[in-house]
């Protein structure tokens, strides 16, 4: 049940930002000024933009901590996926983490 519960939150993790960030894209392409600008266009946007940001670096300590610890392989993949967001990375890492787990104490 917690694995269904990790793969429908990437799923959620994925569709969401990309619903905001593809009428972004087709209105702008990938203009990184425009990016960063309209991310800390106000102190609120500010705000959820610096969140995500140490989330990130959150995340990926915690990439390489627990799965070094766990011998998990392919650690980089977790990284990417901060390309979508931490709303992707952090519930496929804790999907595939949980899947470790399993198999081990099986």
């Amino acid at each position: 049940m917690l694995k269904i519960a990790y793969l429908l939150l990437c799923v959620l993790g994925t569709a969401l930002p990309y619903s905001q960030f593809v009428p972004f894209l087709l209105e702008k392409g990938l203009n990184i000024n425009a990016f960063f600008g309209e991310l800390f266009a106000n102190q609120i946007s500010g705000f959820f933009g610096m969140d995500v940001i140490v989330s990130s670096l959150v995340f990926g300590t915690f990439v390489f901590s627990e799965g070094s610890r766990l011998k998990m392989k392919n650690l980089w993949i977790y990284i990417a996926s901060l390309l979508v967001g931490v709303s992707l990375g952090l519930p496929l890492f804790l999907l595939m983490r949980q899947r470790k787990i399993e198999e081990t104490s099986s």
